[in-house]
């Protein structure tokens, strides 16, 4: 008897207590659940940056000296002719295509500066070349074209190559003879400023002796290592915004850049009056 009692009231209170479960189910389940937070919105994978702008003073493009041949033939309404001597940086190396390279934006930024004159600008650039190369080929690619301006690039493979500063002196005053004898306005541009070219001990001494050969030759000299550098430590851009992912060529940007720059300084320097106060005001 005490058995079936003591097994009755467990009955009993098991399914009281499993009355009370089935009763709390139900509340359980009906417990709103939060809603899921939605992450905030992360720029697109595929977003890319607005380029830098390309801002240029007089100031950081101009020669140092007039270019009279052009400016003659500006004067005259005459076709011009421009060889842009040089290597890889004249070539394109580092471009997306030929038509990124700086001679063919240069000659679009001249066709729009002077529409009523006929400019052609070739590509003599060879990718690796330096001075002494670039003196072998001067009569063919260069001379023989009759050029009224001249942009000789130079420089960089020399200081690659670890070869010595002091010699090519020597081969930028030879070069610089034969192209001052037929007549043409010449303007040397120096090395560019890139991670590769600055690892170089001899950088320095390489862009003081083409500024040196500039001023004894009584040539033009486009500081394009000084442009470079203030791009990167006075306007900060990262190097990949104007170099190649190889750390050494210039890329789409900076050749439009380079090509702005070079178009700014020509049309100055070609119609530069005998005495000139040069302004600092920006030109975009």
């Amino acid at each position: 008897m005490h058995c079936q009692v003591f097994l009755g009231r467990g009955a009993l209170l098991g399914a009281v207590a499993t009355a009370a479960l089935i009763a709390l189910l139900p509340a359980r389940a009906q417990t709103p659940v939060p809603a899921a937070v939605a992450p905030a919105a992360l720029p697109s994978a595929g977003a890319v940056a607005p380029p830098a702008a390309c801002a240029l003073t007089l100031e950081q493009v101009r020669f140092d000296r007039a270019l009279p041949r052009i400016g003659r033939r500006l004067a005259s309404g005459k076709p011009i002719k421009i060889v842009a001597l040089g290597s890889s940086s004249t070539y394109g190396a580092g471009a997306s295509s030929s038509a990124a390279s700086y001679p063919s934006r240069l000659a679009e930024d001249l066709a729009r500066r002077f529409p009523g004159t006929e400019i052609a600008v070739l590509n003599r650039g060879v990718n690796g070349d330096e001075v002494a190369g670039m003196l072998a080929r001067l009569d063919s690619a260069v001379i023989a074209e009759k050029p009224d301006l001249v942009l000789w690039q130079v420089g960089t493979n020399s200081l690659l190559r670890d070869k010595a500063v002091p010699p090519h002196a020597s081969l930028l005053h030879e070069g610089l003879a034969r192209l001052k004898a037929t007549g043409a306005d010449v303007v040397l541009i120096d090395p560019q400023y890139a991670p590769r070219v600055l690892a170089k001990p001899n950088v320095g001494g390489m862009v003081s002796l083409i500024a040196a050969t500039a001023k004894t030759e009584h040539v033009g000299l486009f500081h394009r290592f000084e442009l470079m550098r203030r791009w990167y430590e006075t306007e900060h851009l990262p190097f990949d915004t104007f170099v190649s992912s190889d750390g050494l060529h210039m890329n789409d940007w900076s050749y439009a850049c380079l090509a702005k720059a070079l178009g700014m300084a020509i049309a100055e320097a070609a119609t530069r009056p005998t005495a000139t106060a040069i302004g600092t005001q920006a030109v975009r």
